[in-house]
């Protein structure tokens, strides 16, 4: 594993994620869903662990997509602000159900005779966050599958109140490097969408109003046994997206090959006799501010009413002392 930090500088251009087939992403999101994949999960312990370097202690937040971001990140954000009340986005109407009865603490369970975090999540399906109710927003590996992140990016910004932070994380354009090596050498279209760099999540912070953004990344490498095992994994994590992916569906014998053509490439490379089938992540993480909101004076000004409501509520002067 490495990794790599940076405080990040402003350019212009922020584009839209690469090759993305927004249609069947959207599809993909919109899936019932049970359970979280395993890096998920490891993703969301690493995000909470960078929990301890923020000085505010959120009393109210937001988690964007819990059965997807990774489960566990529920239960140790509770751990970490045990007062602070949820606000939970789900993609799927079944998923509030699933969840309710998830987080339910049973009658027997020590939730029941301690203040419960359960009773303080309000489950929503398909809706908008508050505006400016939520102290922290956190959205763990979703990014990267959404057709136009900017749009949603400033949607989180809104529900943001002033000096809320937001923290997300998704994955980057080093990700499934052999595989996506292996198809070309092949001749097969790419196995996967192109992820977006770091630089321009960071671009499309700060145009959407965040202040003092910080991007870094991580290389986590998976090992499989098997290439059946490593198949598996990778239709729990999603599926190829690419706008220029095979147009049919492929047979058994195409399946052979590329179980055959995964079992070569790491002979060749003298790997597998040694650690098995390896595949590479790249984990991208963000973290930013909402900062108070200035106003740009010019001929004609604009102000937003929440903006000019919250300053007048900053600028109040104190009370007279008796």
């Amino acid at each position: 594993m490495a990794g790599m930090g940076s405080i990040y500088s402003f350019s212009m251009s922020a584009p839209q994620p690469p090759t993305l087939d927004s249609q069947a992403a959207h599809r993909w999101a919109s899936r019932r869903i049970e359970s979280s994949p395993w890096l998920h999960n490891e993703v969301a312990r690493r995000m909470v662990e960078r929990l301890k370097w923020v000085i505010l202690k959120p009393e109210r937040w937001i988690h964007w997509e819990p059965l997807r971001s990774g489960l566990c990140a529920q239960d140790l954000i509770a751990q970490a602000y045990p007062k602070a009340s949820c606000w939970a986005r789900v993609a799927h109407p079944e998923s509030l159900s699933y969840l309710q009865q998830l987080w339910r603490a049973p009658l027997w369970h020590p939730k029941r005779w301690i203040a419960s975090w359960s009773s303080s999540v309000t489950l929503a399906y398909g809706k908008q966050p508050p505006h400016a109710w939520a102290q922290m927003l956190w959205a763990n590996m979703s990014l990267h599958l959404v057709a136009d992140p900017a749009a949603l990016i400033r949607d989180w910004h809104s529900a943001l109140s002033e000096d809320g932070f937001l923290m997300f994380s998704c994955l980057g354009p080093d990700t499934l490097r052999e595989l996506r090596q292996l198809y070309q050498d092949l001749g097969w279209p790419a196995p996967a969408h192109e992820f977006t760099d770091m630089h321009d999540w960071g671009d499309m912070l700060v145009q959407a109003g965040f202040a003092e953004p910080v991007m870094d990344m991580e290389r986590i490498e998976l090992t499989f046994e098997t290439p059946e095992r490593l198949l598996q994994e990778l239709r729990e994590l999603g599926r190829n997206f690419h706008i220029k992916r095979f147009g049919s569906l492929r047979g058994r014998r195409w399946l052979r090959q590329l179980h055959d053509a995964l079992g070569q490439q790491f002979r060749r490379s003298g790997e597998e006799a040694e650690s098995g089938l390896k595949l590479t992540f790249e984990i991208v993480y963000g973290h930013a501010f909402k900062p108070t909101p200035k106003i740009r004076m010019s001929q004609k000004t604009e102000v937003p009413v929440q903006d000019l409501k919250s300053m007048l509520r900053r600028n109040k002067p104190a009370s007279p002392k008796p």
